[in-house]
């Protein structure tokens, strides 16, 4: 008898087709706008908290510099946000919305409704789920 299991009995295959299901979902929500996913991300902590740093927006989506560097870029092409030295600390890039970026939070402001529907969970269901996987996320994550 064998200890390996197949991949649909596997939690970490769960885990993995349903980050890909996800951004499956929100590929049609986020097309119209000019989006990817990690786009609609790194936009999404701006219009959290705009002046942000590239080493905050990194850590804020766990991306290396050499994955977040180049989507930035392509923000800062499109329009939507201007990458600046800080000038309390030349080593420091930081991100601010451009107008543009300001209007398109208005325009995406229905996909996180709509991505909650997609899922038929509501919001505290969805809630906790996100605090279960963050968590299991947090433990498997090197000390």
């Amino acid at each position: 008898m064998s200890d390996t299991l197949p991949p649909p009995q596997m939690l970490c295959f769960a885990l993995y087709s349903a980050a890909h299901a996800m951004q499956a979902a929100y590929r049609p929500l986020l097309e119209p706008l000019g989006l990817t996913y990690p786009q609609y991300l790194a936009l999404s902590a701006l219009w959290a908290e705009d002046g942000q740093t590239v080493g905050q927006i990194g850590a804020a989506l766990m991306l290396d510099s050499n994955t977040l560097t180049p989507l930035l870029k392509r923000l800062e092409q499109a329009g939507w946000v201007t990458r600046r030295r800080d000038a309390a600390d030349e080593r420091q890039v930081r991100l601010t919305l451009t107008e543009a970026g300001r209007a398109l939070r208005e325009k995406a402001a229905a996909v996180p409704g709509c991505f909650l529907e997609r899922t038929g969970l509501v919001l505290p269901e969805a809630a906790a789920l996100r605090d279960e996987v963050a968590a299991l996320r947090d433990r498997l994550r090197p000390r």
